[in-house]
This record gives structure tokens, C-alpha cells and sequence, in this order.
């Protein structure tokens, strides 16, 4: 099967607009080396002042630890090293205006420790550009609210995988073809709680990438291999069988997930990650197997996004100076995904787009991607004590 998602890797930890704070991949000598330990934090910072600069943060300590560069007032995060380890030494990189300073240090196992503040004064104004740290506890209510939608998501999927089995077993295959879009669809628009599905995603949406034998392969079920026997002219009593093990899969995943929970770290980054493997799956057609329904797919992955980012938005609001621009690039990739879909309800292949409706559908669905990419460092959990 495919890998569904494309770990980002994210080590900023502010929103667009912001400081940036990264990893570069050396520091100069004359940095200012910060000291880290479970008795102390942010001592060595003698000179401040505003503008970009580098600290070297050394872990003296004998065990891993976090550490932020925060305003000490309102606990707003504007750098971050993660996984600093024991008796090493990492850069960060930032760019100050005037305001308050401290170094916040949370070793492994021990309470969260911030060194002495630091004013900087002389150089640009402070104005947003910072991040305000996500806790576990905030995000109790939208993990609630999620699991929610999914738990209806999953109702929906079982009542239309039934549906299918049964227009298979009819015979009908226009039937089944317009019956097995609708099923999938519905998969496909629960797209930030894959990884809480396990095993059950690649049993139900798996493709054949990776099979010894290709999408003859016994592993090869699901939705997937239904589409490929649908479209390619199976014979329909053979794909009873199908469509009976896909309906089978589809009501273990739904007895399965009621017992689940999805991560608190995957909410943020799949509201990116949907739509980056939007980009990479559905608009190449690289999973095709014969439906022509790619678009059609990638119009439900924008649904799964603003599934994400509803329950997301009351931290959003507040952290996020860009989330109307989110929203405006949502209607006006969704806009641009509607033109695909014919009147009479069938969707043109990515091929059969004309050059300007391509273009259109690409540049949309990647400024969008990009808009959501900081949603992963600013909705990350974070540890405050």
C-alpha cells in the first residue's frame, strides 16, 4: 500500500509572519553559549540585543531536555530545540525585536525551569511574532469534537460499504461504480485520523505499489482493487467477494475506532498533510485504477481539511494571523476542483484538464498546502511545566 502521509519535519515553532527559529548548520565561535541543566537554564546571555543572531545552547545536564526562547510574561514561544541531548550543543537561530526575554528549559523527568529575563531594547518593534504554546489540556475539546465527526464518518462508510456489497452482488455495475464513489469518498474525507485506523487503512484504501504481484496480488483489497475490477471489466460474481471483505473491514474498523483515540500530535499536522498528498496522489493520478475519480477524491480531502481546521479554529484564531488567508484559498481551491466535475456529475481525469484549468487546480491546492503548513509547529503540543 501507499504511505499515506509525508512526515514533515518541523522545528520552528511560529506561525508565518514570525521570528523564524531553526537549526542552522554551525554557529560562529563568538555566539553566546546558553547553559542547560535541570539546575539552571538561560544563564550566559550577557549581551542582549535585537536583530538576528545565533545562541549555542549546551546541555550540561545528563539527560535530554527542550528548550525555548520565551517572552517570561505571557509564555509565548518564539524558538524552539527539540531533543537536545545530554552534554551537547545545539544553535538556534533567531531575529529579536525590543520586548522581554527568557530561555525556558524542560529536561526529561523534571519540571520546566526559566532562566533570568533579558531586555532588548534599540532595535524594531515586537508585533506578533511569537506563538503562544498549544497544551494537551487545550486540546481536549477539539480531540473530542474530532473523534465525533469520525465516529459519524465511520457510521456513514459502513451504511454506504453495505450498500455497495449489496449493487455487487446485483450485478449492476454502472450501479456499483456510482455506488462504490460514494463509499469512497466518504473514506477519504476522514483524512487526519488515519493513523489511529492502523492496519485497517491499508486493508481498506491500500493500493497495489509494493505487492510482489501487482493488483493480482492477494494483499491487494479494498476499495482500490474493487475500482480495479469495477472499471476493467471483472466479472461482477468475482467481485462479490471483494465487496463483501472491503464491507467486512469497514464495520471492524468502525467496532475498532470506539475504542481509539486520535493523537493530539496528528491533528495539526494532517490538516497539512492531506493536502500535501493531494499533491502527490491524486493530481499525478497516481492512484487510478481506473475510476478516473482523482479529483473527485481530492475535492473530498479538501472536506477532510476543514474538518480539521473547524475543530481546530478557536486555537487557530488567536495564533494563527494567516487563517483567513486559509480560508480564502480553501473556497478558491474548492472553486477550481467543482469546475472538474462535469453536469452530469462524472469528473474529468488531471489529463483530461485543459492546460489553464491545470494550472489553476496545481497552483491552488499548492499555495494552500503551503498556507497550512506552520498549522503543524503552531497546534503541536507543547510542554509549559
Amino acid at each position: 500500500m501507499r504511505t499515506r502521509w509525508i512526515v514533515v519535519a518541523v522545528v520552528v515553532a511560529a506561525a508565518a509572519g514570525a521570528v523564524v527559529a531553526f537549526w542552522p548548520d554551525s554557529a560562529a565561535a563568538g555566539d553566546p553559549e546558553i547553559a542547560v541543566s535541570r539546575s539552571a537554564c538561560g544563564t550566559g546571555w550577557t549581551d542582549p540585543r535585537p536583530g538576528p543572531q545565533t545562541f549555542r545552547l549546551h546541555n550540561t545536564g545528563s539527560v535530554p531536555a527542550e528548550v525555548d526562547l520565551i517572552d517570561p510574561a505571557t509564555g509565548v514561544i518564539y524558538g524552539e530545540v527539540e531533543g537536545l541531548g545530554a552534554a551537547t550543543t545545539r544553535p538556534l537561530q533567531v531575529n529579536l525585536g525590543n520586548g522581554s526575554y527568557a530561555f525556558r528549559c524542560l529536561p526529561e523527568d523534571a519540571g520546566a525551569i526559566v532562566g533570568p529575563a533579558v531586555r532588548v531594547t534599540g532595535g524594531a518593534e515586537r508585533t506578533g511574532p511569537g506563538v503562544a504554546p498549544v497544551t494537551h489540556d487545550d486540546l481536549l475539546g477539539p480531540l473530542k469534537a474530532y473523534q465525533q465527526h469520525v465516529t459519524a464518518g465511520l457510521g456513514e462508510l459502513v451504511a454506504n460499504t453495505g450498500a455497495l456489497k449489496n449493487t455487487v452482488h446485483g450485478g449492476d455495475r454502472a450501479a456499483s461504480r456510482a455506488a462504490w464513489l460514494t463509499a469512497h469518498l466518504t473514506y477519504e474525507r476522514l483524512g487526519a485520523a488515519y493513523d489511529a485506523f492502523g492496519d485497517s487503512d491499508g486493508a481498506i484504501n491500500g493500493t497495489a505499489d509494493g505487492l510482489p504481484g501487482g493488483v493480482t496480488d492477494p494483499g491487494f483489497t479494498g476499495f482500490h482493487r474493487l475500482e480495479q475490477g469495477l472499471w476493467h471489466g471483472e466479472d461482477m460474481a468475482a467481485l462479490a467477494a471483494v465487496a463483501d471483505q472491503l464491507d467486512t473491514d469497514a464495520r471492524a474498523l468502525q467496532t475498532s475506532f470506539a475504542g481509539s483515540q486520535v493523537d493530539g500530535n496528528d491533528l495539526g499536522l494532517r490538516a497539512h498533510e492531506i493536502m500535501e498528498n493531494t499533491l502527490q496522489f491524486e493530481l499525478t493520478g497516481r492512484t487510478d485504477y481506473g475510476s478516473g475519480t482523482n479529483l473527485a477524491t481530492a475535492r473530498a480531502n479538501l472536506d477532510g481539511t476543514r474538518a480539521v481546521l473547524e475543530v481546530l479554529r478557536p486555537l487557530l484564531t488567536p495564533r494563527y494571523p494567516d487563517l483567513s488567508k486559509v480560508d480564502s484559498w480553501l473556497n478558491r481551491t474548492q472553486s477550481a476542483l467543482d469546475a472538474a466535475r462535469r453536469p452530469d456529475g462524472t469528473w474529468l481525469r488531471p489529463a483530461e484538464l485543459s492546460r489553464d484549468q491545470r494550472q489553476k487546480v496545481n497552483a491552488d491546492v499548492s499555495e494552500l498546502t503551503e498556507l497550512l503548513a506552520p498549522i503543524a509547529a503552531i497546534a503541536e503540543p507543547r510542554r509549559v511545566s
